[in-house]
């Protein structure tokens, strides 16, 4: 069948439909990894974009119930240069298409995914849509510029948990040591009580927490803080999840009544940038972000380089940061702000997904220092 994909600048891709028939729209973005494509899929962080995969064959190796990172696809839609029909690993219970189309994700094949990631990467990630069948491009551009922008929009409402749970009582499969390819640097002395925030968390999150020792429970990302704190939390885990950051006011709030309290507190992503927002500084929207699994990041108290994770569209601006609040990691490509610290509490936050799942597990080593932190 038939696919285009239109952008908001006037260009449309003509292609094949790789997934469910019918139109989607969202912020068009890249991801430069070379493989994870399920685990990107069911990342709640990319609630409202359609993601392209600059890798040209997407597919190969299936899909697996053990790949995800949410109970189904988040990505609004999804874009290949090369779907593959088939797939073949031991571990595949399904092709990447039956997946897409099963979970009603409408996807674009057979276009040329380099020309469209140096479109995003000049003019920046941009406003788009994908339609099958008999569609007008320049009716379906014109539409894309109704498409709701990224600035403004909390999409955390629309990804996070409906009441709070227990992680452990909360998954059939049990989490060992050794889960996802990493051994832990160390287990807690004892068990730990994380309170985490749902503002759309990954799933290799709470395995990672899990695997250090840490008793978890999840609340929705509208909590009150009170609420949280009469859990008596060891710590307060602020998780990635999609939209602007600015626009979560309520979780923003949160966070600064948590500060008052001296509870350790970690961060990760749109956590990170929350962390930042309530402790005084300010946010902005990236030209067309990072992601992918493939990122340099240097820790500035070792000089250590770390190959990290990333996903996000929005990064916190150092020259906002309160004298209390230092950077502790920059990206390599570009220099924004990669990790803070608080210097007075026990807060800290980083940009990039230290959990993996796709990704280097350079960075599982902050899991450590949160258990640092918590048992101090």
């Amino acid at each position: 069948m038939n696919a285009i994909l239109a952008l908001e600048d006037g260009t449309w891709f003509q292609g094949v439909s790789a997934g469910a028939a019918g139109h989607t729209e969202g912020e068009v973005v890249f991801n430069t990894s070379m493989s994870g494509y399920q685990e990107i899929l069911t990342d709640p962080s990319y609630a409202g974009q359609i993601v392209t995969m600059t890798a040209p064959q997407i597919g190969n190796y299936g899909v697996a119930g053990t790949d995800v990172e949410s109970e189904k696809p988040q990505v609004a839609g999804f874009i290949m240069r090369d779907p593959s029909p088939v797939s073949s690993n031991w571990r595949a219970e399904g092709t990447l298409r039956d997946y897409l189309t099963r979970h009603s994700i409408v996807a674009i094949g057979d276009i040329d995914t380099r020309a469209l990631t140096r479109r995003l990467r000049s003019a920046g990630v941009m406003r788009g849509m994908i339609a099958t069948g008999a569609i007008d491009p320049a009716a379906l551009v014109e539409k894309t510029r109704h498409v709701a922008r990224m600035e403004g929009s909390d999409l955390v409402k629309d990804v996070t948990c409906g009441q709070a749970y227990d992680f452990e009582t909360s998954l059939a499969d049990a989490v060992t040591e050794a889960s996802y390819g990493v051994v832990p640097l160390r287990r807690a002395r004892r068990p730990l009580r994380v309170a985490a925030y749902d503002f759309g968390i990954k799933l290799n999150i709470l395995r990672r927490l899990a695997a250090h020792g840490c008793q978890v429970r999840v609340f929705p990302a509208s909590t009150p803080a009170s609420d949280v704190l009469a859990w008596k939390p060891d710590g307060i885990f602020l998780s990635n999840g999609p939209g602007d950051p600015a626009a979560v006011t309520y979780a923003i709030d949160n966070i600064r009544q948590i500060a008052d309290t001296g509870v350790p507190t970690f961060g990760i992503c749109l956590g990170h940038q929350l962390m930042g927002l309530a402790l005084g500084a300010k946010t902005y929207k990236l030209k067309f972000g990072h992601r992918g699994g493939n990122h340099p990041v240097k820790q500035l108290s070792s000089g250590a380089v770390e190959i990290t994770s990333q996903n996000h569209g929005f990064a916190v601006d150092p020259d906002s940061l309160p004298p209390n609040v230092k950077v502790t990691h920059l990206n390599l490509y570009d220099g924004t702000v990669e990790g803070l610290r608080h210097t007075d509490k026990p807060m800290f936050s980083v940009q990039y997904h230290p959990e993996a799942s796709p990704g280097p597990h350079d960075a599982d080593y902050l899991f450590q220092e949160f258990l640092d932190e918590m048992e101090k």
